[in-house]
């Protein structure tokens, strides 16, 4: 069980360093240039990957990133196909992480709660 979890883990990270290459240096679309992709969850058979993104801009909505990264897994797996030895590359599905998004809120809300004169 170990081993299974370390090449599990060991591959996810492989594929999160060659998504983040492939969108950097070769995705067109103007819409993922403010995407940070920043994690990657395989299944135990390791035949679908979340792969999970952040926005530079915490306010922007991630939809129109999703569908662009859906448009473009096609071309994404092929490409990791090339890069990392595997049997089947994952199916990509792409998720939203908006953990920035909602640490951010929790600090506006302990900045309002610790000086509620400041915000009202």
């Amino acid at each position: 069980m170990p081993r299974e979890f370390s090449r599990n883990q060991r591959l996810g990270t492989q594929i999160l360093r060659c998504l983040s290459e492939l969108l950097r240096f070769e995705a067109k679309d103007p819409r993922l240039q403010g995407v940070s992709l920043t994690s990657v969850d395989l299944s135990r058979d390791l035949s679908v990957a979340r792969v999970y993104f952040s926005l530079l801009n915490p306010g922007d909505s991630p939809e129109p990133v999703i569908e662009s990264l859906r448009k473009a897994s096609g071309f994404l797996r092929a490409k990791l196909g090339s890069a990392i030895k595997v049997r089947h590359v994952p199916e990509l599905r792409f998720v939203h992480d908006d953990s920035a998004e909602q640490s951010d809120k929790i600090s506006q809300l302990i900045d309002s709660a610790l000086h509620p004169d400041d915000h009202g």
